[in-house]
This record gives C-alpha cells, sequence and structure tokens, in this order.
C-alpha cells in the first residue's frame, strides 16, 4: 500500500484536536504550539502532494481504498484530482493562517484551537472522499464546531443570531442534499456509494432533471447561491477573525466544490437543464452581492457580501459547462479562497486594534499598520480583477465561458466587477487613507510579526499566480480535472 498521504491531511487536524482537548485547560501555549505544529505540518504535506501530482497522467492520484461497512456499499475512499489538488492547498493554507492570527486568543483557546482543527479535518475530508456517504459525513462534520466557535467566540451583540441562522441554513441544505444522495443511490442500484461507480451508473434523462436541483442546491446553500445567501454575510460578521477565514475562505468552496463532484458529474443531463437557472442565479450573485457590499457601513459585512458577489462568478462559471468557464471556475474558487481568508484577517487586525468596524470611525490606518494595510489592497486588487493578480485570471476565462454561452450573462457580470472596484476603492480609502481620528491615533499599534508573516505569504501567493498561472502548476492543474469533467457532460 502507498504512503497514506490525504489520510494523513485529512486525519492529523482531528487528532490533534483530541489531544488539545485532552490538555489541561491553563496550558494555554501547549495549546497553540500543538495547533500550530499540527497546521502547518498538514500544510506541508498538501504542498507535497500539489507538487506530487502528475498533471500529464491526470486522473484521481494518491488513491486511498477500503471498506467500512460493505453492506451497505460504504467505503473509506479517498482521492484527489486536478480541481480538488488545489483546494486541499487552499484548506491547508487557510487554517494555518487562522491558527497564526488566533495567536493571541485568551478565551478557552484549548476548546477554541481544537474546534478550528475538527473544521480543518472536515473540509480536507470532503475535498479528498470519493465515496459519496463519506462526502456528506464530512460535510456534516462541521456543522457542530461551526456553531460553537460562532456562539462562544463570535461578536457579542450578533453572534446569537449569527450562529443560530448559519445552523439553519446549513441543516437545510444538508437535508436536501442527502434526501438527493439516497435518491441517487437507490436509483443507480448498485449498492454502492462509489462516486466512480455512479458517475457511470447510466441514470435516466428524467430521473438527472428531476433530482439534479435538490442535489445543486443541497451543496450550493453551503455555496452562497441566491436565494439562500443571506446566513454567509450575517454568519462571516458575527464569527471570529479565524472562522470567518474559513467560512468564506473555505466552507463556501466546501459547498461550491460537492455541488459539481456530486450534482454536475454525476448528474449531466440534469446539469444541461437546469443550467440556465443556474447562470441566472449566479449573475444576481455577482450584481446583488457587490451592490448590497457597496452600502455597507461595517468594514466586515462589506467584505461577507463580497463574498456572495464573487461566489455567483464560480456559479456561472460552473453553468456555463464549457472549458472556459469550468477553468475560471476552479481558478476562482482558490484564488477566493486566499483572497477572502486575506481580507477577513485584516478586518479582524483592524478591530482588534481600533475596538470598531464602523466605516465611518475609521481612517489613516496606512500610518499605523502598513503591513496589513498593503495586504488588504492587494487583497482588493484581486477581488476587482486586476492583471497580474490571481483573481484576473480567475475571472477572465469565467467571462469568455459565460460569453460562449450567453453574452447577456458576461455582460451583465462584468458591470458587477465595475461596482466592485467602487467599494473596494471606497474602503480603502475611508480605512486606510485619509485623517487618522485623533482617539485611533493614540491606541492603535501596528500588527504583529505573525499578522504580517499571514498577510505577506497570503498576498506574494496570489501574486505569484496571477503573473505565472502556467508556471505556478495551478492553470494546467486545474485544467487536467476539468477535461474530465467536460467528457461527462459533453461539453467543448
Amino acid at each position: 500500500m502507498s504512503f497514506p498521504i490525504l489520510s494523513l491531511i485529512i486525519f492529523l487536524p482531528l487528532a490533534a484536536g483530541l489531544v488539545i482537548l485532552a490538555l489541561p485547560a491553563e496550558r494555554k501555549q501547549a495549546v497553540r504550539i500543538i495547533a500550530l505544529t499540527a497546521a502547518v505540518l498538514d500544510l506541508v504535506l498538501a504542498v507535497v502532494v500539489f507538487i506530487a501530482y502528475d498533471v500529464a497522467q491526470g486522473g484521481y492520484q494518491f488513491v486511498e481504498r477500503f471498506w467500512w461497512v460493505k453492506q451497505l456499499g460504504i467505503s473509506y475512499y479517498a482521492g484527489v484530482n486536478g480541481i480538488s489538488t488545489p483546494l486541499v492547498l487552499m484548506g491547508a493554507l487557510v487554517v494555518t493562517s487562522g491558527v497564526m492570527i488566533s495567536w493571541r486568543v485568551e478565551e478557552r483557546p484549548r476548546e477554541f484551537f481544537a474546534y478550528l482543527m475538527f473544521l480543518g479535518a472536515s473540509v480536507q475530508g470532503v475535498f479528498c472522499s470519493l465515496d459519496l456517504f463519506m462526502v456528506f459525513f464530512f460535510f456534516e462534520l462541521a456543522v457542530f464546531p461551526k456553531y460553537l466557535m460562532i456562539a462562544l467566540w463570535g461578536y457579542p451583540k450578533t453572534r446569537d443570531y449569527g450562529s443560530m441562522k448559519l445552523t439553519l441554513y446549513l441543516f437545510l441544505g444538508s437535508v436536501v442534499s442527502l434526501v438527493g444522495v439516497l435518491a441517487m443511490y437507490f436509483a443507480a442500484g448498485q449498492n454502492s456509494f462509489d462516486m466512480l461507480t455512479l458517475e457511470k451508473a447510466g441514470f435516466s434523462r428524467a430521473f438527472q432533471q428531476t433530482w439534479f436541483l435538490v442535489v445543486f442546491g443541497g451543496f450550493a446553500i453551503l455555496g452562497g447561491i441566491f436565494p439562500f445567501h443571506s446566513w454567509a454575510p450575517d454568519g462571516h460578521v458575527a464569527a471570529p477573525t479565524a472562522v470567518s477565514m474559513l467560512l468564506a475562505g473555505v466552507e463556501m468552496k466546501v459547498g461550491a466544490f460537492a455541488a459539481l463532484r456530486v450534482a454536475i458529474m454525476l448528474l449531466p443531463d440534469g446539469a444541461h437543464f437546469w443550467a440556465p437557472l443556474i447562470l441566472a442565479l449566479g449573475t444576481v450573485n455577482v450584481v446583488y452581492g457587490a451592490l448590497i457590499a457597496l452600502i455597507q457601513t461595517d468594514f466586515k459585512y462589506v467584505i461577507g457580501f463580497s463574498s456572495v458577489s464573487h461566489m455567483g462568478l464560480v456559479l456561472i462559471g460552473f453553468a456555463t459547462l464549457n472549458n472556459e468557464g469550468l477553468l475560471g471556475a476552479g481558478m476562482q474558487m482558490f484564488s477566493h479562497g486566499i483572497m477572502t481568508a486575506l481580507f477577513f484577517a485584516v478586518v479582524g487586525m483592524v478591530y482588534d486594534r481600533a475596538h470598531t468596524r464602523n466605516i465611518g470611525e475609521l481612517g489613516g490606518l496606512f500610518r499605523k499598520m502598513p503591513v496589513a494595510a498593503v495586504g488588504f489592497i492587494i487583497a482588493g486588487l484581486v477581488s476587482m480583477g486586476m492583471p497580474g493578480f490571481s483573481g484576473f485570471v480567475a475571472e477572465f476565462p469565467i467571462f469568455m465561458g459565460a460569453w460562449k454561452t450567453l453574452p447577456l450573462v458576461a455582460i451583465i457580470a462584468v458591470l458587477g466587477v465595475i461596482v466592485t472596484a467602487g467599494y473596494i476603492l471606497l474602503v480603502v480609502g475611508r480605512v486606510f487613507f485619509g485623517t487618522i481620528p485623533p482617539k485611533l491615533d493614540e491606541t492603535v499599534g501596528d500588527v504583529s510579526l505573525m499578522d504580517k508573516l499571514v498577510v505577506g505569504g497570503l498576498a506574494a501567493l496570489m501574486i505569484l499566480i496571477g503573473v505565472f498561472p502556467t508556471l505556478s502548476k495551478m492553470a494546467p492543474l486545474i485544467q487536467s480535472g476539468v477535461t474530465p469533467i467536460l467528457a461527462l457532460v459533453g461539453g467543448a
């Protein structure tokens, strides 16, 4: 048997979380060190998988499999392809960044870092699973830690509402998707949850058209699809900084990835039938999210609605069902994951020092925290789709794919990007430039070295991919994952 690197990526954070919970509560520094060590080791393993993945060979690699409940056709089946490999890397990056950003958490750090590790295990499990039951298992594993982390460590004024709303919405999506998963399992009649087997099950066109929207919609709720998007900004804003980074940066990609992997790849005829609706909803996401972000006065809500807008581009890319759109969607999932993690990290740094998120009460912070300001500006350029940054190489193919499918969608989505430029420039000008309020001039200091490492690392990665999308291996890797999807859906 080959080295079980994917199992280590999935279960190392889980094991670290259990070890942390077993420690005495007063050993706060040991808790932090264990969490950071596990996160960094997970990141190293994810980098190894990213580098070692053979693009020329393609398909699923680093495969591990053994039966779990053979009588029901349930197996532990792990493997990654060109779409999921970058997402595994992104998940490890954001978890590691979240641990570093949370280094100064003093309120029950043992439980905080343990739950953060459990969230890391959950997202990696979804990205690596090739068994439909395991996808759902890991998908559900995150619900309870997310609720607890927002309810216990979130923003005091909104954490009860935000945590409950997020949990209820995600439970709704889980129940809906579970019904669709069971329908596929019994319709296939093969006593197997193996997704590679289900790809060849030959579901009838009527079955696919009936059940596609159930499966896709259930998972896409976590991806922030309109009109079930409102949990996202409220949840992001109520959550502590590290959880906001994970929710927007990784968890929304978990929903989008599951919608692609389970709905589009297993029910391709249904995808063709419902693609116009998904195109329309994705376009609403882009424009609506950007317009609402434009009028926000809360710094964190701006980024919360920005995430809704950018996830609309992923949905548009999926719904094009062509090479350009799917390639762009794959790139966008990675780019947006890193970008929004950096956004929320900087917002958290500002709030920790200024003790306010009201944009009207901020200003001139570039002078106080220059590294954080530069990081936010770079993330903003990515968000605006500026050439030379990862956002451009992600969004441009999506617009190409949308134009080939329905030019009107591309035109409207580009208008959404113009609005994005508006709110990013307004926020940058009001928060980081201009005159600093006297009160903040006296109290606000620079960010820590660990914060600077997070900002610098995430910003550098977005520039690297934007300037060298091919040399960085990102574009050819994702293309190798798109090609099999095109074979299933019959795209050009």
